[in-house]
């Protein structure tokens, strides 16, 4: 007589997003049974709405940007007229392109048993879904974040936007005002902005993009302002109401203590995300949460409760797509296999971008960062704005900035402000994992006219910077002598 299985399943992932989907895919190719639970779309944020649709929408507005601008290449085209819901059915195309490769049906096909419905934990072992208890040897949270809304009087009253819901939109607005100043924020402003809409952005401190490099912050700025945004710094929402036609009134703070009431048809709210952890029994059954919300793990992604794992989003502390992906591996790998071996996640180097036009894009250490640590540096920048190919492109604009070990060719920290920055990036990123630093790359055959030959040009100041000088002098004796 055959005893009953402990375990209904190896592992039970709640959330099928980035973390979510290459969790449950992990588990099933090492043929684990594996239950993907997802109470609402497969593909979560990343597909519906946020990577995936807010990409999109940008080449849009580039697309007009770049016909407004016209003249610049030689051309005399018309302005370009919005159809803007035409816009909008484009990014839902793409998304529905997208949508079968993390379908029930695919992950199914994989092995993979889906279940739609509300998890919520009803133990360290078991999860109720749909009225059914599953019990699981390890819990895998991948719930996400959701946009995070601030408390402002008022607000509870109006219809404000997300990027949750701005995908909703079925005109295009004649004015927005954007509240915050980081990626989201600042990619959602220069698409509506190039797209017709009158966009002003409003931001507490006295810059943009406080997480990169203050050159890239200050670029994207003048960018913005040539472009017509209206940036509002030192500045807050003191209040907001419904007014007429369904626009809003804003009543906006500055530092100086100055107020005064503002008109826009829509108020964007780009202020950060908060994991989705409330609700669902996690307190209720001993794990324990951050101040942020975030599940508190340790290095192996395990939370208080050692069978239950966090990443992406739920467990931070980035919340970028592809940290997600990477965090699934270590949480997947140290479920399975944490008996015998466990692995600690590598936060070593972690790349990350602004997709406005120019992109952004930084890994390793701020400036900042490392005069803080007192860490010996060196700062190597590299204008973009004389090389043949952006030359070429019309896109001779932005800028390369380097930080070293100082003495060594040791890649502490890069930004990049320009065109293809985030693919920019990846010679950096790769250089730093594997230990090789500026002379590697300038060793590297680049092909010309491409983008990538800054990075080589970049190692190439700092080569010359980094001469010996006793050694030129002799071979300036050499060929003296040899003429």
């Amino acid at each position: 007589m055959f005893s009953k299985k402990k375990y209904d399943t190896n592992i039970v992932v709640i959330g099928a997003g980035s973390a979510g989907l290459i969790s449950a895919n992990i588990a099933a190719t090492l043929n684990a049974k594996v239950t993907l639970i997802e109470r609402h779309k497969m593909g979560g944020d990343c597909l519906n709405t946020g990577c995936v649709p807010s990409k999109t929408l940008l080449r849009s507005a580039k697309i007009r940007h770049l016909i407004s601008e016209s003249d610049r290449f030689g051309l005399t085209v018309s302005e370009a007229s919005v159809d803007f819901p035409a816009v909008m059915g484009r990014v839902q195309s793409v998304i529905k392109h997208i949508e079968p490769n993390d379908s029930i049906e695919r992950y199914t096909s994989l092995g993979v048993d889906c279940v739609t419905g509300d998890a919520t934990l009803v133990s360290p072992e078991e999860v109720l879904v749909n009225d059914q208890k599953i019990r699981a040897r390890h819990i895998i949270l991948a719930m996400g974040a959701r946009p995070f809304v601030p408390d402002i009087p008022g607000l509870e009253n109006i219809q404000y936007l997300t990027s949750d819901n701005i995908w909703e939109l079925e005109t295009l607005p004649e004015s927005m005002l954007v509240m915050g100043s980081g990626a989201i924020a600042c990619e959602m402003t220069q698409a509506f902005s190039r797209l017709g809409t009158k966009v002003s952005m409003v931001q507490r401190s006295s810059s943009i993009l406080n997480k990169e490099e203050p050159e890239a912050g200050e670029f994207m700025l003048k960018t913005f302002q040539d472009e017509g945004v209206d940036v509002k710094l030192n500045t807050r929402i003191s209040e907001v109401r419904a007014a007429e036609g369904g626009s809003v009134d804003v009543l906006l703070r500055t530092a100086d203590g100055d107020e005064h009431w503002e008109n826009f048809g829509h108020v964007l709210l780009a202020v950060g995300r908060q994991a989705n952890t409330r609700g669902m029994g996690l307190e209720e059954v001993g794990v324990e949460l951050n101040e942020d919300g975030t599940v508190k793990v340790d290095e192996y992604l395990r939370s208080s409760h050692k069978n239950i794992l966090a990443c992406g989003d739920v467990a931070g502390p980035y919340q970028f797509t592809h940290m997600a992906s990477h965090q699934a591996w270590y949480a997947t790998v140290n479920a399975l296999f944490g008996f015998v071996k466990k692995f600690k996640v590598d936060y070593r180097i972690v790349p990350k971008a602004v997709f406005t036009d120019p992109e952004i894009a930084s890994v390793g250490k701020l400036e900042s960062e490392l005069a803080a640590a007192s860490i010996p540096y060196e700062v190597i920048n590299f204008p973009l704005d004389d090389m043949d190919r952006a030359l070429a492109e019309g896109e001779a604009k932005g800028f390369i900035k380097v930080l070293t070990k100082a003495g060594s060719d040791k890649i502490l920290g890069v930004t990049i402000v320009g065109a293809h920055a985030a693919e920019l990036l990846t010679e950096f990123v790769n250089a730093m994992k594997n230990g090789q630093g500026l002379n590697h790359i300038l060793g590297t055959i680049h092909i010309y006219p491409s983008f990538s030959e800054a990075n080589k040009y970049l190692a190439g100041q700092w080569k010359r910077k980094h001469a010996p000088q006793w050694a030129l002098r002799i071979l300036k004796k050499l060929h003296a002598w040899r003429r």
